[in-house]
């Protein structure tokens, strides 16, 4: 059972960052802009994050590490920035829900090795 929920979750977390990165990439272009961040950090978190979604769906554990790991790293950078300018919770809310969910998964399965 806590395999199959393992796996699920996997797909939500792919599944959520290909929907903000590209149907709503328009999105993210004004957040960036907003946050005064270079189009070129947008560009490499945004393949880093894809790339990332596409290796949590390959089902070899050190991608999923890798990815899940990454994730967290990304989204703790995200979380930061929202609480630097002092959005408002549900600007924060996505990153920190991302954390947690990507730190479940590369706990999991690294117990799973």
């Amino acid at each position: 059972m806590q395999s199959l929920f393992l796996e699920c979750l996997k797909v939500f977390v792919a599944v959520s960052i290909f929907f903000v990165w590209v149907p709503r990439y328009h999105n993210i272009v004004e957040e960036f802009k907003t946050y005064q961040y270079p189009d070129w950090l947008r560009d490499i978190v945004g393949i880093l994050k894809l790339t990332c979604a596409a290796m949590l769906i390959i089902n070899r554990s050190e991608f999923v590490l890798l990815a899940s790991g990454t994730l967290v790293v990304l989204m703790s950078a995200a979380f930061m920035t929202h609480m630097r300018v002092k959005n408002r919770f549900r600007w924060f809310f996505p990153s920190l829900s991302q954390i947690i969910m990507n730190a479940y998964i590369f706990y999991m399965s690294y117990n799973l090795l």
